[in-house]
């Protein structure tokens, strides 16, 4: 059933924040196109509503062709990054959380710090942005272990890391010392688990690397004790509903379990994961829970305040954040 025009318009009024960004997940398309129109003229066969990745090494594949394309130099972080970033501002988004990929420190032989600075700096006026270092469960190489430790410890700016990758892949001993030495240094932990990885990847990620933020989680639900720990911990779920549709992580919309985590008092925020690989935004992720999932216009304002109460921003910011989500939802 289609929404109302008064539900859209609500959502797109709503104060919002995105806590799970790729940034080379989210090249916008136009650039590629100016960069290379005989290539790019039309938009991708992958955005339509219908399109299903086969694996994830299928999505892996088509985002790191394409992306690879455009993302060769800070100056192209930053020039993406103004073009991302505006377009929160657009749909009310006022605090970002994105993270760019370690990997390409060694692939482009570029300064991840000059690339961290690079993202920051797009930023504009009125909306704050957090950069994390995403970090894949093999990255631990020799050129770019030592580089990791010392990002922990010293880059100035970096508001934390984030486990990425194939979860498929097991937890290397080095991942549990990164981990703690970040958190030592103030850093900001999150890992992806329980996206195509079991409900124990999750578990795997709070036992042993304190993690508190979980990158998707979806598949928690299979595990009724793993519910419980992550209330007990007070444990946030970023998750995707449109990036685990397409990714076939679940059937089917309505079957997306973030109504189950939402009532059982879980707390989740709403990302978009990789725009670029999925043609979505964050006022259609809004939209499909409350299309395909029921989620009332009070509902989808304790997802955009849970959003706010995980932000690292002033508590000036989140007390007028909070207070403007709520004065929308007494005009409705």
């Amino acid at each position: 059933m289609a929404l109302n025009p008064a539900d859209k318009a609500f959502i797109r009024a709503l104060p919002k924040t995105e806590t799970h960004l790729h940034i080379e997940g989210c090249l916008p398309w136009e650039l590629l196109r100016d960069l290379h129109p005989e290539e790019f003229s039309d938009p991708p066969h992958f955005w339509t509503d219908d399109f299903r990745y086969d694996s994830f090494e299928e999505f892996e594949r088509i985002l790191i062709e394409h992306a690879i394309r455009w993302f060769t130099t800070p100056d192209r972080y930053h020039e993406a990054a103004k073009v991302i970033f505006a377009r929160h501002l657009e749909q009310n988004v006022r605090y970002v959380e994105t993270s760019f990929h370690a990997g390409i420190i060694e692939l482009l032989s570029v300064s991840g710090e000059e690339v961290l600075e690079a993202i920051r700096s797009a930023a504009p006026a009125g909306l704050e942005v957090r950069v994390f270092l995403g970090i894949s469960r093999n990255a631990y190489t020799p050129l770019l272990g030592p580089i990791l430790e010392d990002a922990v410890e010293s880059w100035d700016n970096l508001s934390g890391i984030d486990l990425h990758g194939l979860e498929s892949l097991p937890m290397g001993d080095w991942t549990p010392h990164l981990w703690s030495k970040a958190a030592s240094n103030g850093r900001t932990l999150k890992a992806h688990a329980g996206e195509f990885g079991p409900a124990a990847n999750v578990r795997e990620a709070i036992e042993k690397l304190n993690v508190r933020r979980i990158q998707h989680g979806t598949r928690a639900f299979e595990d009724d004790s793993l519910v419980d720990l992550l209330k007990e911990v007070d444990a946030t779920l970023d998750l995707c509903p449109i990036s685990n549709l397409k990714l076939q992580v679940v059937p089917s919309m309505p079957e997306h379990p973030v109504r189950l985590f939402f009532d059982q008092g879980v707390r989740c925020t709403l990302s978009t994961d990789d725009t670029f690989s999925f043609g979505n935004t964050l006022t259609d992720e809004y939209e499909a829970l409350a299309e395909y999932l029921a989620f009332t216009p009070a509902e989808l304002s304790q997802i955009a305040k849970n959003g706010f109460e995980v932000a690292d921003i002033d508590d000036d910011l989140r007390s007028q954040a909070l207070i403007d989500i709520d004065q929308l939802v007494s005009a409705g």
